[in-house]
């Protein structure tokens, strides 16, 4: 029965911490994104911009997250990333401070009030995320009572078992603490929280079943475990996160092997600064506080020696992750910013594929760029290369359509604000709308393929002068259709007007050309059947920019 609620205050504390943090991302996500993307000039700013996002959402790992799709789309270089991700290790000392300060006393009633006042909150919605954040932090500080209380009376410091293992691996010297890191490291590795552990290891150091330096080193080996997890969700994911990934592990590994050297002196001159003596200690519940000391002294110590060497590490990392995707990685298909997973909440998990859908429309303005070239090209064998590329992309786009929608139905059943869950739908608006762009491009292909097989003849001179009119209209509507796509995953500011204005010229354009076509067919200037490809043509177009304005108005 003990045993059931000791791992039921573990899970009670981890989905608190959740909670919290997509409460306090939902608040702010979008405000933080446009720090992060401007506060990064230089290796300081970076680092106090990473420390100021962990600590303002409680979770390193959104920020990593953040910071690594900033990287991919070319927001941020490498060297930016890792002084945020510096950042990041600090801003999560944090939570350490947090719940020395909650395990410190009974907290229950603050706590149920805080329930209370969450709900009230939610179930009203005046203000649903901070009645999340609120309904987190209260569910995370009554794990963390629970577990303090439960630990306390199940009295682990006089289980013989525990005891007789304790006195056992006391006799490795300092194999005992690599031992307690490797034990660190898994579990941190096996739970997903790094959080966790720590309130595990101050429950077992509090209620004095551990002694500090085995306590510090299984907080040394939850530093490397929450690096590893990261590296591994990056495995599936583009270079530049997993070299940002690297990155994080060898900024931590490098601090686990420098405070290894001095350990006991380390040790030591943490307890001194809070006033402990490691060696008797009168009061176990100090230890918390010394832990949670050492966790903010460790990240510090290390930032302040590695700040210095930013460019060394961004070499490090490119030598043990080289650049593997080539120039004609456009055209494999592959998702580039979706990984192979949804990411730590929702919402970021919404800002992915934002970035997403901008490379869609630009592979799909890529795929126009083709058909001009293959109206322009007369070499058979260049027309069927052009033909079978156009085919080609046309295949992306319905597959990139099914990916990002199936993506976004996954982000969709997680926890969203309202603004959000609106503005998934319009995304799925706009991936529709854009593989119908790719169809009519391929469209457009298959008319002048047609043509060419089918028919001696070809467009006249004045129809080709048509032709490039209205290709050169559609383009330009194509190019303001980018650009607003690109904007508004950060709602900045975009000329939808250029847009319209674009699809009413093309209307207006097509409308002449159709009465033009039937006259000059009347006159005998070209064939009916060149008037069908002709015409079939430039119908096509206007569809195109229909679709245009379609994507164009979903980002509103």
């Amino acid at each position: 029965m003990e045993f059931l609620i000791l791992v039921g205050s573990v899970a009670l504390l981890m989905y608190g911490m959740k909670v919290m943090s997509e409460g306090l991302q939902k608040m702010a996500g979008s405000r933080l994104r446009t720090i992060l993307g401007t506060m990064t000039t230089n290796r300081f700013t970076g680092l106090l911009t990473g420390a100021f996002i962990t600590t303002s959402i409680q979770s390193s790992t959104a920020t990593t997250v953040m910071t690594v799709s900033f990287v991919s789309a070319g927001l941020l270089s490498l060297s930016q990333a890792i002084s945020v991700i510096m950042g990041a290790n600090i801003g999560t000392t944090a939570t350490a401070w947090i719940m020395v300060l909650g395990g410190s006393f009974d907290m229950r009633m603050m706590v149920y009030a805080g329930i209370i006042a969450a709900i009230a909150l939610i179930y009203t919605k005046k203000n649903v995320n901070v009645g999340e954040f609120l309904m987190g932090l209260s569910l995370m500080l009554l794990g963390l009572t629970t577990l303090k209380v439960n630990a306390a009376d199940m009295h682990l410091d006089q289980n013989v078992h525990i005891q007789t293992f304790l006195q056992s691996v006391s006799g490795w010297g300092f194999g005992s603490y690599l031992l307690f890191l490797l034990i660190g490291g898994l579990l941190t590795c096996a739970v997903q929280s790094s959080a966790a552990i720590m309130a595990i290891t101050m429950t077992l150091c509090s209620t004095g079943v551990l002694d500090i330096y085995l306590g510090i080193a299984l907080v040394m080996g939850e530093n490397v475990g929450t690096t590893i997890t990261s590296n591994i969700v990056a495995m599936s994911a583009n270079t530049q996160a997993q070299r940002a990934a690297r990155a994080h592990l060898i900024f931590n590994l490098f601090g686990v092997i420098w405070v290894l050297c001095i350990y006991t002196h380390f040790v030591n001159f943490v307890c001194s600064l809070v006033g402990c003596d490691p060696e008797h200690v009168e009061n176990p519940v100090i230890l918390n506080v010394v832990l949670a000391a050492f966790h903010t002294a460790f990240n510090v110590c290390n930032v302040l020696i590695l700040i210095w060497f930013i460019k060394p590490m961004e070499k490090i990392v490119c030598m043990l992750v080289p650049q593997k995707e080539g120039p004609g990685e456009v055209e494999e298909g592959r998702l580039k910013y979706i990984g192979g997973g949804l990411l730590s909440t929702a919402e970021l998990s919404i800002f992915e594929a934002c970035k997403e859908i901008n490379l869609f429309a630009i592979r799909c303005q890529r795929m126009f760029s083709l058909v001009k070239e293959l109206i322009e090209t007369d070499n058979g064998d260049d027309f069927n290369k052009l033909f079978s590329r156009i085919e080609k992309y046309e295949n992306i786009t319905d597959s990139m359509e099914v990916e990002i929608a199936n993506y976004l139905h996954k982000v969709s059943e997680g926890r969203l604000s309202s603004e959000s869950k609106t503005q998934i739908q319009c995304m799925l608006r706009m991936i529709s709308e854009l593989e119908s762009i790719g169809d009519s491009c391929y469209n457009l292909g298959r008319t002048i393929n047609r043509l060419h097989m089918h028919s001696k003849e070809r467009f006249s001179d004045e129809q080709t002068k048509h032709i490039h009119t209205m290709i050169s209209l559609v383009s330009h509507a194509l190019d303001a259709m980018v650009n607003v796509v690109e904007k508004a995953p950060e709602h900045q500011y975009a000329d939808y007007n250029v847009s319209y204005n674009i699809e009413h010229e093309i209307n207006n354009y097509r409308n002449q050309l159709k009465n033009q076509n039937l006259q000059d067919i009347n006159d005998g200037l070209y064939s009916y059947q060149i008037g069908v490809y002709y015409m079939d043509f430039i119908s096509e177009c206007e569809k195109l920019g229909d679709y245009v304005v379609n994507v164009v108005q979903a980002t509103k």
